[in-house]
């Protein structure tokens, strides 16, 4: 026996040793030829982050809602800096991008930006009603520009299975990035080895639990979707929840951002307006919560 085994029988619960197995088994999975997607949906989250890790940033699903939490992460930014960010759908790529060192005024010029408009363009397909082919292309072009510099993660919903996924850091393709926004009836679903993945938010809009996967005590939980048909499709997928143990400060819309047309068709007036109402928002709910203070 090793001096490696005889330590961890004495300490089977000290960090290092949870680590050291954690990685054996990657590699271990590696040798075997495990499928990156499939270890994503069943690797244990807390042990491969560091010890400090505890605030995260949690983005809702929100399709062009997702403009309003660009207004509260606007607010936000000036008073924290998140220690991970995890996201689904829109909340995913705007997650992506903050993870990635996009400032503000970069966030604001993509969502003011008329071609955002071509992303969800209609064209019937055996599984929809949007052709996937800009989605696709959205979904490279924010791969190429950015890439995490602190743990970030999104969601994804397989299909037909209907099983919740959380992908990290490095695992994360631009076809992650595509399959998170795949919109169950619109898009198609996305191919990533052998399986298919559809917008994470089908599942969950809000996936606060897999930030608390990812290690976090803390949430700030951004969610654009607070509207009654959200709330009532929450609860009828049964959406996965976090623990009790997750401490959860929750900022959601004053008032309506508008119709579930609205939610799908670009304007530049109601990006303004969303945008300025996050702001405000974020404004109002910045004083009630201690995770921020100094």
């Amino acid at each position: 026996m090793g001096p490696f085994w005889a330590f961890a029988q004495k300490h089977p619960s000290n960090p290092l040793i949870l680590r050291a197995m954690l990685l054996g088994l990657g590699h271990f999975a590696q040798k075997i030829g495990l499928p990156q997607a499939e270890l994503a949906c069943l690797r244990p989250g807390r042990a491969a982050y560091h010890e400090e890790v505890s605030v995260a940033l949690v983005l809702s699903a929100g399709g062009m809602f997702g403009a309003w939490e660009v207004g509260v992460w606007k607010a936000l930014s000036e008073r924290f800096q998140p220690d991970l960010i995890v996201g689904t759908s829109a909340g995913a790529w705007n997650g992506w991008s903050i993870a990635g060192g996009c400032s503000i005024e970069e966030l604001v010029a993509e969502w003011m930006d008329p071609t955002t408009a071509k992303i969800m363009q209609p064209g019937i397909h055996r599984a929809g009603v949007l052709r996937p082919a800009m989605l696709h292309e959205r979904a490279r072009e924010l791969y190429r520009r950015f890439q995490p510099r602190i743990p970030f993660g999104l969601t994804l919903a397989e299909v037909p299975r209907l099983r919740p996924c959380l992908v990290r850091n490095a695992e994360i393709t631009w076809q992650h990035l595509a399959a998170t926004c795949a919109i169950p009836l619109g898009f198609p679903p996305v191919r990533i080895e052998g399986k298919q993945y559809v917008d994470g938010g089908l599942l969950g809009a809000l996936p606060l639990w897999a930030a608390e996967e990812m290690g976090a005590t803390r949430a700030i939980a951004v969610n654009a979707l607070n509207t009654l048909p959200f709330r009532m499709l929450h609860k009828v997928m049964r959406a996965r929840r976090p623990t009790a143990a997750l401490e959860v400060t929750l900022i959601e819309p004053s008032q309506p951002l508008g119709s579930l047309r609205s939610a799908v068709v670009w304007s530049r007036a109601n990006i303004e307006r969303w945008i300025a109402q996050g702001e405000r928002d974020a404004q109002q709910a910045v004083g009630s919560m201690a995770v921020l203070r100094p």
